[in-house]
């Protein structure tokens, strides 16, 4: 008798007594690991979603996993001589590349060609310093920390083409899905073991990359405030607390620094490139609204705007900015992580096995389209938004978010079971659409501008890059404008940290610029509750003077505010 495994999608059936790593290896999956399987780097970590009880009790190497469904996977053995159990690594994106020049995106001026990094001859120069001596390619790396995704460009900076770049979901899941839980963690173990972990997958992902690790000369983060100051092993408490302050926005203050920015030896933080590589985490706005929206203002060239743009990077941490050359407000919006598959039953980042488009023909068949053209795991975020639309312009869901057709509705099927998305899937995310439409309602109305005033509204991320532009107007995830003034720019959060990476006079601008955003704290504003429980209704955006509250169905009781964290 043996136990029917599903790892990462690939079938394989195991016997009592072996552990989930070692059958990992027999399917030729590479587990993360650098304590060759004694359960002490906490690398190997892995989400079961189900056949738990076909598994070894959680040992004491496991007392970090706060989440019932995280187990390491050297320590978790097979105990039952039949059953089903369904597990997988922190999921990987596909590694491409890139044999381009560097391009900006829209919108964006042309800059020159400035990186740290230099060479004299053999010598190898950060800042004019000589820190190397070699004949071999310059390379540095733009790192994007989200919440769920993590995103590694590779580039050559002496030609400013990307060479190669890597996704993985965020292995710090284990301690909780949004920045509030990750600052509670981090502050309740104190041995740093969400940075750890984080540092074992980039180690992986940079290993993988097609050139020498010590070539890598210079490392540019982006993050919010809370992902970019863990991986510089800074305590993250106070960004817990209200009016939830970076320690370095508190040492600014007191005069004991000049900037928010970061600065670090790439072998004091862990990471395996040039020992004497710096690692720059670039500078935060204020609060929650972190290096990311900076990034994202750098990669718009948003210092250098006429027109009145706005730019809205849909996550765990939704970033809105708005304005130009001579006015910047920027908020961030306590989303959660709904929109990147977090809190949703078949719920995953828009990573290889994601449905990320759904249609409904009018005979009620349902059609979907799949990330990596492979069997279907669960919905990533656009996916979502468009299982909402159809229902709603199918009629099976109304603007309260309530099913005309049963509690769930079977999106596809895969590997033997349903894909579902449920009443209770919806919820979830109208609270976090909830939050977005607060963000955009007041961040307009702080600005003194309508939606209609708008020139052009920049929708960021991967997630918001693959959006379906109708369907996300019709379910009010973005304000209902003309579709010729949206622009999906992708990833703009490591766009920006490629230009800064690339050019010093862009960096140096960048440290100018977030000196002068306004920022604009949502959860102090005397409407939000309002402009929240309208903006979790199903409906267009449009512009309001006042909003006007609605039941909603029994669906939302208080809007995600930010918590304080006990120390």
């Amino acid at each position: 008798m043996s136990v029917k495994l599903y790892f990462n999608g690939l079938p394989g059936e195991s016997m009592p007594g072996i552990s989930l790593f070692t059958n990992a290896e027999k399917l030729g999956i590479a587990v993360p690991t650098s304590c060759n399987k004694q359960g002490k780097c906490k690398e190997c970590v892995v989400d079961v979603t189900e056949g738990m009880e076909c598994l070894s009790k959680p040992g004491p190497e496991e007392r970090h996993l706060k989440g019932s469904a995280f187990r390491l996977s050297c320590c978790t053995r097979v105990v039952t001589e039949d059953g089903l159990v369904r597990c997988h690594t922190m999921r990987r994106g596909q590694m491409k590349i890139e044999k381009h020049a560097f391009e900006l995106p829209t919108g964006a001026r042309s800059w020159t060609l400035d990186p740290a990094v230099t060479r004299d001859g053999e010598r190898i120069l950060l800042d004019g310093v000589e820190i190397d001596r070699s004949t071999g390619p310059l390379h540095g790396l733009a790192i994007d920390l989200g919440t769920t995704t993590i995103v590694i460009r590779l580039l050559n900076l002496e030609t400013g083409e990307v060479v190669a770049d890597s996704s993985f979901e965020n292995p710090q899941r284990f301690g909780g899905s949004d920045v509030m839980a990750r600052i509670q963690y981090d502050t309740e173990d104190r041995t740093k073991t969400l940075q750890r972990t984080l540092v074992g997958y980039l180690s992986r992902a940079i290993a993988e990359f097609p050139v020498p690790a010590h070539s890598i000369y210079e490392v540019v983060l982006a993050g919010n405030s809370t992902m970019r100051d863990m991986f510089f092993r800074l305590s993250v408490y106070s960004i817990g607390q209200s009016p939830y302050q970076s320690l370095t926005e508190l040492e600014l203050a007191e005069g004991k620094r000049t900037t928010t920015s970061l600065s670090e030896r790439a072998g004091k933080l862990g990471l395996p490139v040039h020992p004497k590589a710096r690692v720059y985490g670039l500078p935060i706005i204020s609060g929650h609204v972190g290096a990311d929206a900076a990034a994202c203002m750098l990669a718009v060239d948003i210092a250098n705007e006429e027109r009145v743009v706005a730019v809205m990077d849909i996550g765990t941490n939704t970033e809105l900015i708005v304005g130009n050359k001579h006015k910047v407000l920027a908020a961030s919006c306590p989303a959660g992580p709904a929109f990147e598959g977090g809190q949703i039953t078949f719920g995953m980042p828009g990573l290889p096995g994601a449905i990320e488009k759904v249609s409904i023909a009018d005979d009620g068949t349902v059609s979907t389209t799949v990330i990596g053209d492979v069997p279907p795991e669960g919905l990533c975020g656009s996916g979502l938004v468009d299982v909402m639309s159809e229902l709603l312009r199918t009629g099976r869901m109304n603007e309260l978010g309530r099913f005309e057709i049963g509690p769930e509705f079977v999106v596809a099927e895969s590997g033997g079971r349903p894909i579902t998305f449920s009443e209770a899937d919806v919820n979830a995310l109208a609270q976090a659409k909830g939050a977005n439409v607060a963000g955009l309602q007041i961040a307009f109305a702080e600005y003194g501008i309508r939606f209609a005033d708008l020139d052009v509204f920049y929708l960021a991320g991967g997630f918001g890059r693959h959006l379906n532009l109708e369907s996300s107007k019709r379910i009010g995830l973005i304000p209902n404008i003309p579709t010729g003034k949206i622009v999906q720019v992708g990833n703009a959060s490591v766009e920006g940290a490629c230009i800064a990476l690339l050019s010093r006079t862009k960096r140096a601008e960048l440290e100018q610029l977030v000196r002068r955003v306004q920022h604009c704290r949502l959860e102090t504003h005397s409407q939000f509750f309002d402009f929240f429980v309208n903006g979790c209704q199903f409906a267009p955006v449009e512009d309001t003077d006042s909003p006007h509250p609605a039941e909603v169905g029994g669906a939302v009781s208080t809007p995600p505010a930010r918590e304080t964290v006990t120390p």
